[in-house]
Formats: structure tokens, sequence, C-alpha cells
């Protein structure tokens, strides 16, 4: 069995079933260029420094230990052949990967628009890499604007700028703002009212996963905090200086300089699906039915299986997307990666395949210590903000988090937090690791020979110089 990606659906869909297909004389191949699942609804707190960046992942190696695990990207399917094309990651060859079943687990990518600048100056909040670089980031800007005299490349170094109102930018521009309260507390030099965060979003609310009353009260929240909210505002062009413009009629509205920008404005489907004899849907994700197997106009595709960010899985409860599908969002994935697992066994046994039905347990969401909103569907809908909502949040993702091993070190984190307190130390040269060993091992220059006396004039005495006394002579 192949499973591409190794994400919630493909680490989940291989702990279930790779040591089921290995007594039964198979294997379980997974194909990932990453060696890890990356836990993302955790990178806000890893940007914000509340938890270490490694235990928001969940290595392949440790516990695939009964799978086949190849480090590289598939690139195209020929399913009618059942064959896929791996490229390794380390730019070697590519090769052939032979399979009796597939399940398509690659998850989603960032999606952005042809917005000027972006690509030199945005990053985004979908790897744990880039969780990492904007922690450091925000804090190094912090530290290096603190010295600064020049009032604008101080202003510019001390602005942070979130695009996109959903989960991920709320939760983003939080965690930030308050590791930079945290930040700034520790530095006399820069004030609190000099830090600047800006979220723009493009509709003219935030957060859809919760009502209109909450996310009104999450605007108000933000605000409260110096945060500036731009709603029915998108970026313009990000060469030089932000340019933002009121939607929907695109009138000019702020213009600054700001050092960082995080792009949280949407997903979409795996591109790599293009590259395969899969039936796809409108937006690019793959057509699948209830029961979690590829089916299309022309029927269903046999051994073949999807789910995931990847997939447009129908939603069965009516409470999804407008086009009837899941809403992309980890609970649903991890979900729907058990129970692909179990149909995925009972089809190799010719036994009856369940529908995948999930009632929404509502949505969570942490904005920095004790602070949060929350909408829990168990006994009727409860609405939650504050600390309780935060407690909630955590404890859904504490026990949503993969494996019992990533559980405890990410609820140690937790604990080793709340008594000591945000971590807010700066890592520097991440990018660069090896430069203070290579200007150490590169032999400085050797100085400039001092410049030769010059030649005595024409007709002038040259004085002979005495040799030196000895203390005996004298």
């Amino acid at each position: 069995m192949l499973v591409v990606g190794g994400g919630y659906v493909g680490l989940y869909v291989a702990l279930k079933l790779q040591k089921k297909i290995a007594n039964a004389g198979g294997i379980v191949t997974v194909v990932d260029p990453l060696p890890y699942m990356t836990y993302q609804p955790f990178l806000p707190e890893v940007a914000g420094g509340n938890i270490e960046a490694r235990h928001a992942v969940v290595s392949h190696r440790k516990h695939l230990k009964q799978s086949e695990l190849i480090q590289g990207r598939v690139t195209a399917i020929d399913h009618a052949n059942r064959t896929a094309v791996v490229a390794p990651s380390d730019g070697g060859e590519t090769f052939e990967v032979p399979y009796f079943d597939v399940v398509l687990a690659a998850g989603a990518i960032t999606r952005t628009f042809p917005i000027k600048g972006l690509a030199d100056k945005g990053i985004g909040l979908k790897t744990i890499e880039e969780a990492v670089a904007l922690r450091n980031k925000v804090l190094e800007r912090i530290e290096l604007g603190s010295t600064m005299t020049d009032p604008a490349a101080r202003a510019k170094a001390l602005t942070f700028v979130v695009v996109g109102g959903g989960f991920a930018g709320i939760e983003c521009i939080t965690e930030m703002e308050d590791m930079a309260r945290a930040a700034v507390r520790n530095n006399p030099r820069v004030k609190q009212e000099e830090v600047r965060f800006v979220l723009v979003e493009a509709m003219g609310r935030i957060m859809p996963e919760v009502t209109a009353p909450q996310a009104e009260w999450v605007v108000e929240h933000l605000r409260s905090r110096g945060i500036e909210v731009l709603l029915n505002t998108s970026l313009d062009s990000a060469e030089g200086a932000l340019k933002l413009i009121n939607l929907p009629d695109k009138s000019p509205a702020q213009e600054f300089e700001a050092d960082t920008l995080v792009w949280t404005a949407g997903v979409q489907a795996n591109p790599m699906v293009r590259s395969t004899d899969f039936p796809l849907e409108p937006r690019g994700r793959v057509r699948v039915l209830p029961d979690l197997r590829i089916g299309g106009d022309e029927g269903i595709v046999e051994n073949a299986w999807a789910a995931g960010d990847i997939s447009a899985v129908p939603d069965l409860t009516g409470k999804g997307l407008p086009d009837g599908t899941c809403v992309p969002n980890a609970q649903h994935a991890l979900r729907q990666a058990k129970r692909l697992a179990k149909n995925l066994w009972a089809s190799r046994w010719d036994k009856p395949l369940k529908d995948y039905k999930h009632k929404n347990l509502g949505a969570v969401a942490g904005f920095g210590e004790w602070k949060g909103v929350a909408n829990i569907n168990l006994l009727g809908r409860i609405g939650l903000k504050g600390p309780l909502a935060w407690l909630a949040h955590r404890g859904y993702h504490g026990m949503a988090m993969p494996t019992f091993e990533r559980k405890f070190r990410v609820v140690l984190n937790w604990i080793i937090a709340f008594f000591a307190g945000r971590d807010t130390t700066q890592l520097l040269d991440l990018d660069n690791p090896r430069g203070a060993f290579v200007a150490a091992a590169t032999p400085a220059p050797k100085p400039a020979a001092a410049p030769a006396p010059a030649a005595p004039a024409a007709g002038a005495s040259v004085v002979e110089p005495k040799e030196p006394v000895s203390a005996q002579a004298k």
C-alpha cells in the first residue's frame, strides 16, 4: 500500500494499518519530503515561544517502524498501471514505486495571489520551519529596533503585519503580540506603544468558524490589546512600503513600511494531484465518495482512497462548506484518517464500508496566555471566551496531538512555561550555522608591509645610528 504524504491522514492511516498489512505479507510505504508530521494547530504557539518546535512534530521513523519510509515527493501517479513516480529529497534520479492500494494524503499548501513583492517579503505559517523563523524574527526585530535612532527605520522594524483573519491568522498575531509584550518588558530601550501589530482581512468579519457575536468580541479583544484590525481590506503591493486597498472599490487605504509580513490567507490542495489520473473538482481537490474511495462521473476508482485537505469529502451532516464538503481542518483530517483505515482494511476482505460522518465538535482558539475563544458543540452550543476558552483550547489540542509521547512533551512545555514564563530567547544565524566556524577557520589577512624609508636628497649628510651601549660599558 502506498501512502502519499505523511501528515495527519498519512500518519494515522499508516499507524492503523502497518501491523495488519505486515502480518498479511504486505508493506505500507509512506512517501513524504519531510521525516515528520507537523501538528499545525500548534504552529502559532511555536511562533509565540510556548512550545518547543521539535515537540510540535511527530517523527515518522520513531512511530512508523513497520512501514517503509521514503523521503521524497510523489510527482506523478499512473493508477491504471498502479505506479507512482518519486523524486527523492536529495535531488537524485526519480524512480517508480509499484502499489496495490494508494492513499492520497498530501494535504494542502499555502494559497497566495500575484501580489508584487509578496514572494520576496512574506512568510507563511504552514510549516514548523516558518514558525521558528517567525519567532526569531519578531524577537530580533524588537532587539534591533530598540537600538535604532532613526524614527522611520525604528517604526519599520517594530511593525508586524498578518494578512488573513481566519484561525491561523488570529492565533498567529495574538501569540506574537503576547510574546512581544514579554520581550518589551525585558528591554528598557523600547516601549510597548512603539510596537505595532496590524491584521488585514479582506472579508467583513473574521473567524467564520465561530458565531458572529463571538467574532465581534474577538475584534474588540484584539483592538483592546492595541492590535489594528482592518476589515474589508486587502494587500495590494509589498514592494517597498506595504500598500493596502479598501474592498470592494479597491480605493487606496493605508501605506506604511514593515519588516515582518505574515501571510495566512488560505490554503489550496497540493498541486501534485494534477499529475495523476484521478478525477478532480473545480477547486483542484480529488473527488471522493462518503466512504473515502476516490470516485468521479465514470464511477468508483478501485483501490484508490483520499482524505484530508487534498480531497473533497462530502459532509453528510450538512454543516460543511457551501459546496457540501467538509471544512479543511485538523479535526476532520484526523477522523477521516481513522475511518479510511477501517474502510480500506474492510475492502480487503469484501466487508461493507461505512461512510464518514462526523458532527463538528466546535472550534477553539488560543490568543496567548489565558486568552481565547471557543464554540463547543456538545449538549447544545456552548460559547466561551477568556480563560475558560483558553483552557478548552489547550485541553482539546493536547488530547488531539498524535501519540502519547508527543502529548507528554507538549504538556511538559506548558507546565514549564506556567512556572518559568514564556521563553523570549532569540536564536540567531540558524540559516547560516557555519558562519562562526568559517570566520574562525579563515586566516586573517596579513598586515600591509611598512613603506620603505625615502632616499636622502643629494648632498644631504647621513647620520649613522649609534650602537647601543651595554650596561657594562657604562
